[in-house]
């Protein structure tokens, strides 16, 4: 009974949605509350598990989210990701022009979030289609299958961020095995899967596209902004922070010597929430500043970037919500008790759920929320690498994106295919990198 009642919580939200146009959010919490009632949870306590899933998730991940987006927005605002995207296409050349939008988008979407990120780069890809004369398509795959895998699988971004909290897991150990599994995965995403779509789907590479609903895009003299050097190191700053944290941790339990307070002042500025403060102030200086640019201005970019992120805080706190009465309405317990003596490891059991959530409900961040409901009371039962888990939760929830999911129509509408072509080229990639993400999390599981 507990998971047709789940269930039917998830359709009825597919119907908020959907059906009547409902916020993501309220029909969130209008399904929690529909949920505990309907698991025989108290009234009084209903209240009570609402509030601490939605405070809880957010106390982990509004800091890193918050200064996150600010980063992002500098890095954006001052011209840094249009000098690191020219900068790459010059380098690379014509020939290898995939090579250089997957490099450059790699490192911008590190720094910003999935959504801005394509805002800001689809209008260098239409630029460089036109100068080269090559289809816009041929550079717009690999450029969305490099900002999909950083918003899957790298922390500051949301979905590994939060359910890294979930678990319990490291955050840093989260980003580097992300890493590892990120590279091969956009590879094959990427420039191989472009060749296949360009077999299966030829017409959509002849599309022109239309940008016009994106408005007057902020331009750059190259001159005006900043070096191709401090871009990169202040987009990848904080990733720099927790990644040098995280290898000496994993080398100190490997090689077993003292800790003492240079590794414990390691520890804590590699740790995600001090990485990132210490990072947006690198950026108000690299990306401001240091350029003349008043710090009025630089914190107009701030402010606007905190504007942007409001509402999809809100529903990450609302998925939290959901989760925690998931979790105190003993669905994750009957769900453990369901596979107890299975041998399906965690990590797959919870890219299985992931990836049946996400085709229902369209938003990632949600998918992978829920999961963590239903997934977290398995882990006491096992030893499995927690930061391997988040990433496989994250690998489930990038599936099979389509007619629910804004990415889908965003895809879609910018490069003006038809729905068999969006179908066969972007709902085709993001099953991709979450077949190859399982996979490579699954190889690497023997080694961690």
């Amino acid at each position: 009974m507990p998971l047709v009642i789940v269930a039917i919580g998830i359709i009825a939200l597919l119907i908020l949605i959907m059906g009547f146009k409902l916020n993501t959010f309220v029909s969130l919490i209008i399904v929690s509350f529909g949920v505990a009632i309907a698991l025989g949870m108290k009234l009084d306590e209903i209240i009570a598990t609402i509030e601490a899933g939605l405070g809880g998730t957010l106390g982990h991940i509004a800091l890193i989210f918050g200064l996150g987006a600010m980063l992002g927005k500098l890095v954006a605002d001052s011209g840094g990701a249009q000098r690191i995207a020219m900068t790459l296409v010059n380098k690379f050349g014509e020939k290898n022009i995939q090579w250089a939008v997957v490099v450059a988008s790699f490192i911008i979407g590190i720094a910003l979030f999935f959504e801005v990120g394509l805002v800001l780069l689809i209008p260098i890809v239409f630029a460089i289609s036109k100068q080269l004369k090559v289809s816009i398509l041929f550079l717009g795959i690999p450029m969305a299958a490099a900002l999909s895998v950083t918003h899957g699988f790298l922390p500051p971004h949301p979905g590994p961020t939060t359910i890294a909290g979930e678990y319990g897991a490291d955050i840093g150990e989260v980003l580097l095995y992300g890493f590892i599994i990120s590279i091969p995965t956009v590879f094959i995403a990427g420039p191989l899967f472009t060749k296949i779509a360009k077999r299966l789907v030829p017409a959509s590479f002849t599309r022109t596209g239309d940008i016009a609903s994106l408005g007057e895009q902020k331009t750059f003299k190259m001159e005006d902004t900043p070096g191709f050097g401090i871009s990169v190191f202040t987009a990848m700053l904080p990733v720099i922070l927790m990644s040098i944290a995280t290898i000496i941790t994993l080398l100190q339990k490997t090689m077993g010597f003292a800790d003492n307070t240079l590794l414990a002042i390691i520890r804590f500025v590699g740790g995600a929430s001090p990485a990132m403060v210490i990072s947006l102030l690198f950026a108000i200086y690299t990306m401001g500043l240091a350029r003349n640019i008043p710090i009025k201005t630089v914190m107009d970019s701030c402010s606007t970037a905190i504007s942007h992120i409001g509402m999809m805080l809100l529903i990450i706190g609302g998925g939290g919500a959901f989760k925690q009465v998931l979790i105190n309405g003993h669905v994750g317990d009957y769900v453990a008790e369901l596979f107890k003596g299975t041998s399906l490891s965690p990590i797959i059991l919870a890219w299985i759920i992931a990836a049946i959530l996400r085709i229902a409900l369209g938003s990632a961040t949600v998918a992978a929320l829920t999961t963590a409901g239903l997934v977290i009371p398995m882990l006491g039962q096992t030893d499995v690498n927690l930061a391997l888990v988040v990433l496989a939760t994250g690998a489930g929830s990038l599936i099979a994106s389509h007619v629910n999911d804004a990415g889908f129509w965003m895809f879609k509408e910018y490069f003006g295919l038809t729905m068999k072509e969006t179908f066969a080229t972007w709902t085709l990639l993001e099953t991709i990198i979450s077949v190859c993400g399982l996979g490579f999390i699954l190889i690497l599981s023997l080694f961690v």
